[in-house]
């Protein structure tokens, strides 16, 4: 169902692969948009048992793309140092295909969103992320992406 990569020297084990989502902080999310132009936008995410978690507001084009089509890639760059003489870049990154879905059950939306608040905000308190997340809570939408593949590659140079 998914392509092979072509140059196999420079693919990632799965292990290096889920290192890069754990690592990063930002990724693009490419979906299906508008009058069958892709759609790409950087979102802050979280990773956890082969599960992405983002957050958005509850309108917009890329809530109205996933729900036209809940097929979607992320991609994550780890590094990418421009190497000048060489006219080329030592790059290392990962690339999930799965299905993402707008979660709508309250338990599933706050524990999303605790995730969230846990990566990017660790040394808070529980009441403190509790506090934001009621903040926002009216407005809040959560979405889980299930990967299915996951693929990563890095220059050759950095094997």
């Amino acid at each position: 169902m998914f392509r092979e990569m072509r140059r196999k020297k420079q693919i990632l084990t799965p292990e290096k692969s889920i290192e890069i989502l754990k690592k990063g902080t930002s990724g693009v999310l490419a979906l299906s948009g508008d009058d069958g132009y892709p759609y790409a936008v950087p979102l802050s995410y979280v990773y956890e048992n082969s599960m992405l978690y983002f957050h958005g507001a509850k309108e917009g084009h890329k809530i109205d793309a996933i729900r036209t089509c809940d097929k979607a890639s992320f991609c994550v760059v780890e590094q990418d140092h421009i190497v000048p003489p060489k006219y080329t870049t030592y790059y290392r990154s990962a690339i999930a295909f799965g299905r993402i879905r707008i979660l709508e059950d309250e338990k599933e939306v706050r524990r999303a969103a605790w995730l969230l608040a846990v990566r990017y905000y660790p040394e808070d308190t529980e009441s403190g992320r509790q506090e934001e997340i009621n903040k926002y809570w009216k407005s809040l939408c959560m979405m889980e992406f299930s990967i299915e593949h996951l693929t990563g590659k890095e220059s050759i140079e950095l094997r």
